[in-house]
């Protein structure tokens, strides 16, 4: 019955996928970092520190998907989850854009590494099909919402946890943070590469911060709220699975 219920969802998650590849392309210069936006220097050195964690993450996944399929469809369905909610690009001010990342889930049931191996394919399925971010960019996007974002959300989670506050809260406070904390990263990351004449790197950061936070503050809200219907959800029907990657 499980087994049925779980491919009934990776089911209706591809066909979410679907219908997302169908939309037209557009591109846009905001999050995820635009193709050719940053100095080549800063491409090679963001996608060099997501070297160790990628392949941290590999080794996690095999791991925790031996021996039992039914945790690959849950780490697919995660997968999809993040693709679904960060390809949802929304208006922002100055003519950028803001998007969930969806990556809190997936952290708190697999662990952070695991997310930078899901985050890297995510993006480069954007960057190539929707021209949503770029693959000169990859490593600096995959660092903030692949990297940053999910072990922020997974350590929320830990702590609170720790505390015996009840799931449903720690999952929201995960995933609400981990999602602020994926921009907050990527506006130094903006920063850095282009640091104000005057004020240098925290005078730009505060700049890039305050051109997302007005969308941003109230879709991490909503992020939130949905990764909390989506792992009950899931512990409804994959109770087991969720003991077994130690997530309930």
């Amino acid at each position: 019955m499980n087994k049925l219920l779980c491919e009934k969802n990776a089911l209706k998650a591809s066909v979410i996928v679907s219908i997302l590849l169908a939309f037209p392309t557009m591109t846009v210069g905001a999050m995820h970092i635009m193709e050719g936006f940053l100095p080549p220097l800063w491409c090679i050195a963001w996608g060099a520190l997501c070297i160790p964690f990628i392949v941290k993450g590999f080794f996690s996944i095999k791991k925790k998907v031996a021996g039992n399929s039914k945790t690959l469809l849950l780490l697919a369905m995660c997968g999809a989850f993040a693709f679904v909610l960060s390809a949802l690009k929304l208006p922002s001010v100055t003519g950028s854009c803001s998007h969930p990342t969806g990556v809190g889930l997936g952290a708190v049931l697999f662990g952070p590494t695991s997310m930078s191996v899901i985050g890297i394919i995510v993006l480069l399925f954007q960057a190539i099909l929707l021209a949503h971010g770029g693959l000169t960019t990859l490593g600096a996007n995959t660092f903030s919402m692949g990297i940053a974002g999910p072990f922020a959300a997974f350590g929320v989670y830990w702590l609170f946890k720790k505390l015996k506050t009840p799931v449903g809260v720690a999952i929201f406070l995960a995933a609400f943070l981990g999602d602020l904390f994926t921009y907050v990263v990527t506006s130094f990351q903006l920063a850095f590469a282009f640091p104000d004449p005057s004020g240098g790197v925290i005078v730009s950061a505060v700049k890039f911060l305050g051109v997302f936070a007005v969308t941003q503050i109230p879709l991490a809200i909503s992020e939130g709220i949905l990764t909390v219907v989506v792992y009950q959800g899931i512990k409804k029907y994959s109770r087991p699975e969720l003991e077994e990657l130690q997530a309930i």
